[in-house]
């Protein structure tokens, strides 16, 4: 990939070929940052920049035998790490998958990589024998005179034996051998693995580079503005919010459903219009945990969850210039607003934060998302501060 392809991120690209040009190669850096802002493909062009014979002084040629290969990753110096399902295989196996979407897809997450894998139910990780795997690797001699580029995307959902692992190999790195480490939730990382690595902060993008770039893609400008806003810093959360498709609109209904009916339960005082909206709630949590819908989309419902709770407080101390929202989200928060301010936004935040994170360590759905129910009935009904 070459650095004039990434959108945005000039700053970093130019701290990436300063960096070579100086000839000053940490043997391990980290990219982090959010999800959709390009840390991938920085980290794949500054890979190819670092290894062509010709390149200039703000790019890779693009047209060397090197970088072609670079440029179908494929080049036998350059190898990857991700998460995969199922302890008994390693990357490798799903190297062709890999490739394809980074090369269709460019900008892609967890959720996509699942996706494209068909294990949408399932939660990946980066196993213990891929630290053999990774061993392996770096001990064979470069096949180029540059470097040997070890990729790890989503280094945080290595196991604590893969960690303790490739701890080792940062500690005595092999030669001419780079680490490039892609994260999302850097913190999640063992603290000694973090202070072995220079870390990149990869910013979030302008919002004017987004929309910018969805004009260029055939997008009218009015609402390449709109999402480019909502997206706040990522392109690939400007892709999926400019797909109205029937899942993305799901989110919204399914957060509807959560509040409309806390609501009648925790507030009205008709005794059957309580009980449908009992019922409806534990159908609706069932619904939510049912195995198809899978853990990573789980997490992103209350990702979004917790967003729209934060749009609507907002909204409600009366600061709409400050709305990140599309048109229906807006049309639902006319009414709803009211109900989200200083005496439970914390509660209700802190509840979404807390199903998050307990659906991310393989908690059980059913019991999460109706102890979810339970507590939204409580807090919506809170009285103001």
């Amino acid at each position: 990939m070459l650095f004039r392809e990434i959108i945005g991120q000039e700053a970093t690209k130019s701290q990436l070929r300063r960096a070579v040009r100086e000839g000053r190669i940490p043997h391990a850096q980290l990219f982090a940052g959010i999800s959709g802002i390009g840390k991938l493909q920085l980290a794949l062009a500054y890979a190819q920049y670092l290894n062509c014979p010709h390149r200039t002084e703000e790019d890779s040629c693009g047209v060397c035998p090197t970088c072609l290969q670079f440029e179908k990753l494929q080049h036998p110096d350059l190898h990857f790490v991700f998460p995969i399902v199922g302890s008994d295989e390693t990357c490798d196996n799903f190297l062709e998958p890999w490739r394809e979407i980074i090369l269709s897809q460019h900008y892609f997450d967890l959720e996509d990589w699942h996706k494209a894998l068909g294990v949408e139910s399932k939660q990946s990780m980066i196993y213990e024998k891929e630290s053999g795997e990774i061993l392996r690797k770096l001990s064979l001699k470069p096949y180029g005179n540059g470097y040997k580029v070890m990729i790890i995307w989503q280094p945080e959902k290595m196991n604590t034996t893969t960690a303790n692992k490739l701890l080792k190999l940062l500690e005595e790195p092999p030669a001419q051998t780079v680490f490039l480490l892609v994260s999302e939730h850097p913190e999640l990382l063992l603290a000694t693995i973090q202070s072995r690595v220079q870390t990149i902060r990869v910013p979030r993008l302008e919002t004017e580079t987004i929309a910018e770039t969805l004009v260029q893609k055939g997008m009218d400008s009015v609402k390449a503005n709109d999402i480019a806003r909502i997206a706040n810093g990522s392109y690939l959360a400007a892709l999926k919010k400019s797909d109205e498709s029937e899942e993305n609109q799901q989110e919204l209904h399914d957060f509807i459903a959560l509040f409309r009916d806390a609501y009648t339960v925790g507030v009205l005082k008709d005794p059957a219009k309580k009980y449908e909206s009992l019922k409806r709630l534990k159908q609706w949590s069932l619904d939510m945990a049912d195995s198809k819908v899978g853990r990573e989309k789980q997490k992103h419902f209350l990702q979004y969850a917790q967003q729209q709770v934060r749009e609507n407080y907002i909204r409600n101390v009366g600061q709409p210039e400050l709305n990140y929202q599309m048109e229906d989200e807006r049309n639902f928060s006319v009414k709803f607003a009211p109900f989200i301010h200083d005496g439970n936004v914390e509660a209700i935040m802190n509840q979404l934060d807390l199903a998050e994170r307990q659906i991310e360590q393989n908690g059980n759905a059913k019991i999460i998302f109706f102890d979810l129910c339970l507590q939204m009935i409580v807090l919506i009904k809170k009285p103001k501060i």
